[in-house]
């Protein structure tokens, strides 16, 4: 069963950054897709950036241009860089992970990211 452990939530002023880290642990046959969603109070949740195995990223409309998602090739580890904040990016941020050849989806149990003055 694929492990996911987050770090790097917190708050930060409207125009700061953060950075969130996901640890991948587990799989056996590796990442189809990894990435990030986030879940605001009373919002469904919501794609915020993923890569595929192919190395094909997706962006959320509302993040492009602030946030960059990378991925330590060594150790199954994804980064959301998060600047230019805004409080509209509030949430709960989760780790995504989709199992090649399986694509069995494993979520990780969520890190808040609030954007307050």
């Amino acid at each position: 069963q694929v492990q996911l452990v987050e770090s790097g939530g917190g708050l930060v002023q409207p125009g700061g950054s953060l950075r969130l880290s996901c640890a991948a642990s587990g799989s056996r046959f590796g990442i189809a897709a990894m990435g990030w969603y986030r879940q605001a109070p009373g919002k469904e949740r919501e794609l915020v950036a993923t890569f595929t195995r192919l190395g094909v990223t997706n962006y959320a409309d509302s993040v492009k241009g602030r946030f960059t998602i990378s991925k330590d090739n060594f150790k199954t580890t994804v980064y959301l860089q998060m600047n230019s904040l805004k409080p509209e990016d509030t949430a709960v941020y989760y780790c995504y992970f989709k199992e090649f050849t399986t694509n069995i989806q494993s979520w990780g149990q969520g890190t808040q990211v609030t954007v307050s003055s």
